[in-house]
């Protein structure tokens, strides 16, 4: 009756979460350095992968950004298992050129429910449903040696 409800202010009694919103993770693509999160990618093409789901209807599209959220391309929906399963998607990445990439993700459900970029704040922590956000660094294995040896000083 009190828990898992959206509220902004601890004598706010909110309005209880009846639907999960939108979400879509990736898997990260790359090497991952363990202290700053970064993966490293030696420059390919390559193919993102993920799935997303909502508990307000089917997933109907998904969304990839590779630089920061500024713009945005559509991923392809693979089929899902059920009506209420988490929906596969992929995306081709060129990623040849070399440079600090962020990549993100979002989803659209049949309702119209779009995941946002920035997560709202709520009291409990609940409909944490924001873009995932990935730093890559497309660049030649050489340099992902010398950059990890650099943060390691």
């Amino acid at each position: 009756m009190t828990a898992y409800h959206f509220r902004l202010a601890d004598d706010d009694s909110g309005v209880p979460v009846k639907r999960i919103l939108p979400r879509a993770l990736m898997v990260p693509p790359g090497i991952p350095d363990f202290f700053s999160r970064v993966r490293f990618l030696a420059p390919s093409g390559q193919v993102l992968t993920g799935r997303a789901w909502s508990g307000c209807a089917p997933i109907t599209k998904v969304e990839v950004s590779t630089d920061g959220g500024r713009s945005w391309a559509a991923g392809e929906l693979g089929d899902p298992v059920s009506p209420f399963a988490w929906r596969p998607w992929t995306y081709e990445w060129d990623a040849t050129r070399p440079g600090d990439y962020e990549l993100s993700v979002r989803a659209t459900d049949g309702a119209g429910n779009v995941q946002p970029t920035e997560q709202s704040w709520s009291r409990e922590g609940v409909q944490n449903n924001s873009v995932q956000r990935i730093r890559v660094v497309v660049t030649e294995p050489d340099d992902q040696v010398q950059a990890a040896a650099d943060r390691e000083v």
